[in-house]
Parts: C-alpha cells; sequence; structure tokens
C-alpha cells in the first residue's frame, strides 16, 4: 500500500476573509473538514496509509486525526511552522523511503482514478507526475495577429496551459537525483526536479478551497449533488 502525504502545514491566508480562525485543512464543505475529503478519496480507492506534514494549527489537525477510522494508519510529522512546501517533504524523506509515494494538498479535491495515477507514473519512470487540469480562463480574449492587428476573438477558452490540481505521485529513487523530496512547484518550494523529469496528468473535476469564496462554491456544490469528486468519497 503506497503512502500519501499531504501538506497540512500552511497558515490559509487567503481564508482570512471569512474571519476563519481553522487551520485551513479543517474548514468544513459538506460538514466536514476539506481534509477529510480528500483522505476519503484515497481511502476509498485502496490508499489507507497517511503522513500529515503539520506546521500552523498542528494540534488541532492531530486531534481531528485521532477521530479517523481505524482502518486509516495515520500519522502525523510536524515539519515547522514556516517551512516552505518543498521543505515540508523533505523533513518527510525518511518516512517515504519504499520508493513510490503520493504526495497532495490538504485542500485539493478532484474526481481523480488514483489507481491509473500510479500506473501513469510507473509507465513513464520519471521522477514525478503532476496531476493538472486546463482552467478556463474567466474572460473572453483577443487573438493578436501581425502588426497589432487583432484576428479573431475566443469567448473564455480552455487554457493551454495546466494549473495544479489535487495529486501527484513520486518515486523516491529518481526525486532524489535534484536533492531532497520537494513538490514540484519550483514558485513554492527550495528546490524541486527538473521539468523534463516530470510527468502531467491531466483531470478535468477539480476544485480547491484556496480562498473563502472558493469554499462557498464548493459546499455549493456539495449541497446540490454536483461536485465531482461526491461520489468516490460516499461510496
Amino acid at each position: 500500500m503506497l503512502p500519501v502525504a499531504i501538506l497540512c502545514g500552511g497558515k490559509g491566508t487567503r481564508m482570512r476573509e471569512s474571519g476563519e480562525s481553522l487551520p485551513k485543512p479543517l474548514v468544513e464543505v459538506g460538514a466536514k473538514p476539506i481534509l477529510w475529503h480528500v483522505m476519503s478519496l484515497y481511502a476509498g480507492q485502496g490508499f489507507r496509509r497517511f503522513k500529515l506534514l503539520l506546521g500552523h494549527g498542528a494540534e488541532r489537525i492531530e486531534a481531528f486525526a485521532a477521530t479517523l477510522p481505524d482502518d486509516w494508519e495515520v500519522s502525523c510529522l510536524d515539519t515547522g511552522l514556516d517551512t516552505p512546501t518543498g521543505g515540508r517533504v523533505a523533513r518527510a524523506a525518511d518516512h517515504l523511503r519504499e520508493g513510490t509515494f503520493c504526495l497532495t494538498y490538504a485542500d485539493g479535491v478532484a474526481d481523480l482514478d488514483l489507481g491509473a495515477l500510479v500506473a501513469f507514473h510507473r509507465d513513464h519512470r520519471r521522477a514525478a507526475t503532476m496531476t493538472v487540469v486546463r482552467p478556463r480562463n474567466p474572460w473572453g480574449v483577443a487573438q493578436l495577429g501581425d502588426e497589432g492587428r487583432i484576428a479573431g476573438f475566443v469567448e473564455k477558452p480552455v487554457s493551454r496551459a495546466g494549473s495544479t490540481a489535487a495529486s501527484s505521485s513520486w518515486s523516491r529513487a529518481r526525486s532524489s537525483r535534484s536533492g531532497p523530496i520537494t513538490c514540484s512547484s519550483a514558485s513554492r518550494s527550495r528546490r524541486s526536479p527538473r521539468p523534463a523529469s516530470c510527468s502531467a496528468s491531466v483531470t478535468r473535476g477539480s476544485g480547491t478551497a484556496w480562498t473563502y469564496k472558493d469554499t462557498l462554491l464548493l459546499n455549493e456544490l456539495w449541497a446540490r449533488g454536483e461536485a465531482p469528486w461526491q461520489t468516490l468519497v460516499e461510496a
């Protein structure tokens, strides 16, 4: 059974609009902490070994972890208050020595086939496979031609670039070539694998609780039974 490391240590500064004092992994969607949703997505597909990488709000997250099902193997590791993403994963390196492992944020959910994600990762034999979504641009855009001419208009196109979604898979031996195991987002970590050493697995239905407005939207989707991941955690 592959271990799943979950990044639970962030401050959640973008949640302050709500006046929310909870650690962000404990902000509720459908009357359950979003961390429960993330873990349930994995547990429902046979991944039940969890390592929670803690920082801010560590004691409250540990208390929540104590309420989880007995058949989930859950352990917590305090990785420091202000440690960046990559540093948190590096501090867990000794607990992730068995080869391939999964890494995810505590605030991202998606309707992922996790077994297929791991198989994709192993087939491509790279240091990491990151799940991405192609977000839809909220605005119409103008296509620019030569000499500043407008060649056309496209209404709210789907981006060709990928935005990080919920989950990634890592190979311990190959990722160590670039130094400590790190999150593959260079802007949020100290050291990362070279882009050529990573693969991307594209998914469609996902959501994150990055901001207060995001949390409101996720709760609305859940209440209407339209959350893309809902059937996976309620099965």
